[in-house]
């Protein structure tokens, strides 16, 4: 058996720097992701004028309820998809004037659900360029609250965005969804914040939030089920066993639930409160399945998909198209060049196993993170792939391929 320590969750990471900074008090983060994402976060921070410390295994962040200790800042979010929504969203309860922008991958991601949502609620902010899209300026003033109409359906990050502001306004949120994608993120979210004093209610699609802020406390981030999905599926595609400890029944992340699809496929699976356990049994069915609720881990399963008994079919993950890069398009690009027959629509993806994967092939990565670190699983069945850009992985797990490559030599052959 293989004990593998994942990094911090990044999704975790980001909201608990977002509650730190806007709690009464110092907080202190346990165990942080140390990522790119995650260093561009607590540096947009300091840029706001919030301290934040940094000792081996603990961040501290001294609190501000009342927002950003300076009245100007210009903040950099790199390509942090949280730090670019949640960041402005903070900004935006305080006073001064703020200008946010991103790197070009980052800048050409949706945000005009979030910033309309924002202009609805009295906030000055302003498009410098394309609209919806960064770069954007914001001149704060605090904000009062009150309710507010949102479509989530490209980014549950909208919505996450709107409930962590709620406290910081006068009056509170309501805040009316039409539509949700990723949807087990919002009650990451929804915990995280009943972790730091404030208690969310949900009253069938609205969501009520009220004013009063945040307390401090101490906060221990759990590891990356994202990345752990990789290698939970090195277990499953090689016969080996691998044990991720930190992640198990009571969890937070919804993507644990990729270890469910992997024991629909025939992998044996053991969670218990302590860890989560996934070994190959040899046997890796095909099957159509629903990842609308986890899909930062369909490129986890697109790439073992090739070493199925049978088609496996990926349906209802349409937003994954307007992440880092266009990951359906991504995969079946990278799966064809490794000879795999495969089809795509506008929200799915279905791949055909069969053909002999050709070896020594390069994976297009797009300067995403998760598609690098996904066909690393299917380089386990297949000699000799190699990255156009494996250092993107610093993104969300800087170690990843020195972590895999110790992995690989504990698997079977």
């Amino acid at each position: 058996m293989t004990v593998v320590d994942i990094p911090g969750s990044k999704s975790i990471t980001a909201r608990a720097l977002f509650l730190a900074a806007a709690a009464d008090g110092v907080t202190a983060l346990r165990h942080p992701l140390r990522s790119d994402d995650t260093e561009g976060f607590a540096e947009g921070l300091t840029r706001l004028g919030y301290r934040v410390g940094r000792s081996p295994d603990a961040w501290q962040i001294d609190g501000r309820p009342q927002g950003p200790a300076v009245t100007e800042a210009d903040v950099y979010c790199r390509d942090g998809a949280t730090t670019a929504r949640f960041l402005p969203t903070l900004a935006a309860a305080g006073h001064g004037s703020f200008r946010f922008d991103a790197s070009p991958q980052m800048r050409r991601r949706p945000l005009l659900p979030l910033t309309r949502a924002l202009r609805d609620l009295g906030v000055d902010l302003r498009h410098e360029d394309a609209e919806g899209h960064h770069p954007l300026r914001i001149e704060a003033s605090g904000v009062e609250g009150g309710e507010v109409v949102l479509d989530a359906g490209q980014s549950s990050q909208y919505l996450t965005a709107l409930l962590l502001l709620g406290p910081l306004t006068r009056k509170g949120l309501r805040i009316r969804v039409t539509d949700l994608v990723s949807a087990p993120y919002v009650e990451i979210t929804i915990a995280m914040m009943r972790a730091f004093g404030v208690e969310v209610l949900r009253e069938d699609t609205v969501y009520v939030v009220p004013p009063g802020g945040y307390r401090a406390t101490t906060y221990e981030i759990e590891p990356d089920a994202s990345t752990a999905s990789y290698f939970f599926a090195a277990a499953a595609v090689t016969g080996g066993e691998v044990t991720v400890p930190g992640l198990g029944t009571g969890a937070l992340q919804g993507d644990l639930g990729f270890v469910d699809v992997l024991r629909r496929m025939g992998a044996e699976v053991e969670s218990g409160a302590h860890g989560t356990r996934v070994r190959g049994t040899g046997e890796l069915r095909g099957l159509t399945v629903n990842m609308r609720d986890i899909s930062d881990t369909m490129p986890t399963l697109a790439a073992i998909a090739p070493f199925a008994s049978g088609p496996v079919r990926i349906e209802d993950v349409g937003n994954t198209r307007v992440k880092e890069c266009d990951r359906l398009e991504a995969c079946a690009e990278n799966l064809r060049r490794l000879g795999v027959e495969v089809a795509t629509g506008p929200d799915w993806i279905e791949i055909t196993p069969g053909a002999t994967p050709v070896t020594g092939t390069e994976i297009k990565s797009y300067g995403d993170h998760r598609i690098v670190m996904s066909f690393a699983v299917a380089g386990l069945r297949v000699p000799g792939i190699s990255f156009d850009d494996p250092g993107c992985v610093r993104k969300t797990f800087p170690g990843f391929h020195e972590a895999f490559a110790a992995l690989r030599g504990q698997l079977p052959g």
